[in-house]
């Protein structure tokens, strides 16, 4: 009866100790390290930005003119958009079910994205410096006004995604970067006496 007791006492002190090293083991992976960092939320933030890119680059899509010129001449709210889509849905897709492959496929989404935000920079700069000629030399006409608060607010939402995917990015690559130098097994081998194993 003794025995049995502290059979099960150790083999519970094992256990505990197993969901300890398990739970730390599981702290220290690099992929769970990403996951804490909450993609998910931000990934929620940057779909939002995406749907409203392309919902008020419909606001310019209405104009058939060629003058005065907006950024969706170049159809840059529905491609712009889209990516942000997508960003979003693959981040909250890999908190959900981490793995390696998703990282890299979200790294290198995250940057495609900030090199279609830096090409918007150009074209909505180029345009706000034409309405704001447009304003000085010509007066102000309601539509201008209207195109121009519309670019205004696409080029600060776009300064803010650019924030979110750089802090995204760079944890997606510290995660990458920290799985190829973390190789550590650690095992325990218990070892009965002899004199037990001869008897059985």
């Amino acid at each position: 009866m003794e025995e049995i007791e502290s059979t099960t006492g150790e083999r519970t002190g094992e256990d505990e100790d197993q969901k300890t090293s398990n739970i730390l083991l599981m702290s220290s992976k690099p992929l769970h390290r990403f996951v804490q960092k909450q993609p998910r939320t931000l990934g929620i933030v940057v779909l939002m930005f995406g749907c409203a890119e392309v919902m008020m680059g419909f606001v310019l899509a209405f104009d058939s003119s060629d003058y005065p010129p907006n950024s969706f001449k170049l159809y840059v709210p529905l491609w712009q958009g889209i990516l942000f889509f997508t960003c979003g849905v693959l981040s909250i897709y890999t908190e959900l079910h981490p793995s390696k492959k998703m990282v890299t496929t979200c790294l290198a989404l995250y940057v495609v994205s900030m090199l279609g935000i830096i090409v918007s920079f150009g074209i909505r700069i180029s345009i706000i410096m034409h309405y704001s000629f447009v304003r000085n030399w010509r007066g102000r006409n309601g539509y201008d006004v209207q195109v121009a608060c519309v670019e205004y607010i696409l080029f600060g939402s776009s300064l803010c995604v650019f924030a979110f995917l750089i802090f995204l990015s760079t944890i997606a690559r510290l995660a990458l970067k920290s799985t190829k130098t973390q190789h550590v097994i650690v095992q325990h081998i218990v070892m009965r006496p002899q004199s037990e194993a001869t008897a059985n």
